[in-house]
């Protein structure tokens, strides 16, 4: 007999003992003493063992609860972001190749991030040279003059080269305004939708789906309005009611279907926290199969108000797609921000991916389009800046520099921590073409439990004969003492299967993995867990190093022999 659980509801499960040793440790601490640095315990793993008593804090992991599958994390290619990255390949082609692999090669092992999630505008944001949309000529309802091409032709190349690095890249398209003869404003700058354009503008993003086909592109998915609830005269936005949104979702997802799209999921809100039990709820109500699910942006609400969206539609897939890192921050204070309501706090409430804004600007915060307020007083920061030739990556992303006199990297120790890597490599397929990670049950016990924020995975394999693997990804925020600096170590144990492991964490973030034998089968294309009675997964301990994955060494990245998209 088979029994067959949604993962939205979570399987609970009895397991016998069975782990393994861990083996491999990445870790980004405060004083960047380690910057995304991997350590590989070779002869000296740390084991896990006959269980004793517990740490300062106590990390139990239980794969017998499983969640969610997580799609990978990212940030918004924009038109701006693409300009620059443009701009650094005819510069600099060695940089530009080494920085594509140090934010997207996905390969177990090795020292790129492996971010694998594309969020990218249909025609002009608040970050483009210009004002644009696909077709900007006034009542134009049968889009004969629609031309994708008023996009700029690198954005598409750009797109091209990070598939060409990574093949499990999604791309998530969505605009930042219908055209402006579609609003009362009759200007993509701020206003509101027209009703009566409800059917033009569906065939205007089917259009689009079909123009990025055309270039090569696959689409994973598709919005229809960034930020439905936001009207600013400076900048292309859009007020869309959530009737409307539901209106030509269904129209959309229609047209989809019968041409060809029907794997391509369509998201709705795209919003902030604060409106989690309004909005979205209600565009799910009225267009519930024609949603795959929702996204969400940080900069009103909280994190926690995510659950009254999937209490709702416990069925339905959460997104986190936005949030803007500022210029003159201090970087630790952002790290401890995006571990606790991003990278594991927003996946703790349901998201599957996690993307940041710009994926990239220059120092000042530009290119931003003229006349935009939107990332004023601060100015917003992207994942990286780009300077001419060089490159830096910021909070969001890594701690590395590239010398562009010595041609080499090395620390740069005025950027931030790692915090996108750190959780990317906890989720990305251990097996090319493999299933990616699902998060699993984890709790932190013991009297220094508040001390640590921590997200669990399981990865599956591709055989069944191999052994899964699992991460923790660790935040220590132990920094201080009654409101005095006082950055803290804690030494906690880690509870697995029965069995137990020491580990030290240094203030900062680790992400460490071991494997261990499969408990189940896995079918991962439908998102749910079969579970087999007669499934014993009682394993000995052994030392077995054709389980344990060797480290590949530091990656020498050069222009792939071919940048078509697979």
């Amino acid at each position: 007999m088979r029994i067959s659980v949604l993962l939205a509801s979570c399987v609970t499960l009895t397991l016998p003992a069975v782990a393994q040793q861990i083996y491999d440790i990445y870790s980004t601490t405060w004083d960047q003493s380690t910057l995304f640095t991997y350590q590989n315990l070779g002869s000296n793993p740390i084991n896990f063992g006959t269980p004793g008593s517990t740490g300062a804090a106590d990390i139990v992991v239980n794969d017998g609860q499983i969640y969610q599958t997580m799609f990978g994390h990212g940030a918004s290619l924009t038109d701006s972001a693409a300009q620059l990255l443009s701009n650094l390949k005819s510069s600099n082609s060695n940089n530009y190749w080494s920085l594509l692999g140090r934010l997207f090669d996905p390969t177990d092992g090795n020292n790129g991030a492996g971010l694998s999630y594309l969020r990218v505008p249909l025609g002009a944001s608040d970050f483009s040279s210009n004002t644009y949309s696909f077709d900007d000529t006034s009542g134009d309802t049968s889009l004969n003059n629609f031309n994708i091409d008023r996009a700029p032709s690198y954005l598409f190349s750009i797109i091209k080269d990070i598939y060409g690095m990574n093949p499990y890249l999604k791309v998530h398209i969505l605009p930042w305004s219908p055209p402006g003869w579609m609003k009362d404003s009759g200007t993509m700058n701020g206003g509101n939708f027209l009703d009566q354009y409800s059917t033009p503008y569906a065939n205007y993003l089917l259009k689009a789906l079909q123009g990025f086909q055309n270039k090569g592109i696959p689409i994973y998915a598709i919005g229809i309005q960034n930020e439905p609830e936001n009207s600013n005269p400076t900048y292309p936005t859009c007020k869309i009611s959530a009737s409307q949104e539901a209106q030509i979702g269904n129209t959309l997802r229609s047209l989809m279907n019968n041409n060809g799209f029907s794997n391509v999921k369509l998201i709705g809100y795209e919003h902030n926290w604060n409106d989690a039990g309004g909005y979205p709820v209600q565009v799910i109500q009225q267009a519930n199969s024609a949603f795959a699910g929702v996204s969400f942006h940080c900069y009103s609400g909280s994190v926690g108000q995510q659950d009254t969206f999937h209490n709702a539609f416990p069925s339905k897939e959460v997104y986190f797609t936005e949030c803007s890192g500022s210029q003159g921050s201090d970087w630790w204070s952002d790290i401890k921000w995006y571990m606790d309501n991003l990278y594991v706090g927003s996946v703790e409430h349901w998201s599957s991916a996690v993307l940041m804004w710009n994926l990239a600007l220059d120092g000042s915060g530009d290119p931003e389009l003229p006349g935009s307020n939107s990332c004023d007083n601060p100015r917003c920061r992207g994942v990286v800046t780009i300077s001419g030739s060089s490159y830096t990556f910021n909070q969001e992303c890594t701690l590395f520099y590239f010398h562009s006199e010595s041609k080499r990297l090395s620390h740069f120790f005025f950027s931030a921590v790692y915090a996108m890597a750190q959780a990317s490599k906890a989720i990305v397929p251990k097996d090319k073409n493999g299933p990616w990670g699902q998060r699993i049950g984890v709790t932190v016990n013991g009297g220094t439990n508040w001390a640590l924020r921590v997200g669990a995975y399981v990865t599956h394999r591709n055989s069944a004969s191999d052994w899964n693997r699992y991460s923790l990804v660790v935040m220590n925020w132990n920094d201080n003492t009654n409101g005095n600096w006082n950055p803290q170590t804690v030494k906690a144990t880690i509870e697995f299967r029965g069995m137990q492991a020491t580990y030290t964490f240094p203030v900062g973030v680790t992400t460490l993995w071991w494997y261990a034998v499969p408990t189940s089968s896995f079918k991962r294309e439908t998102g749910f867990v079969e579970l087999d009675e007669t499934d014993d997964p009682v394993i000995a301990f052994t030392n077995n190093a054709t389980h344990i994955p060797q480290y590949t060494q530091e990656a020498n990245w050069g222009e792939p022999s071919s940048s078509t998209v697979h």
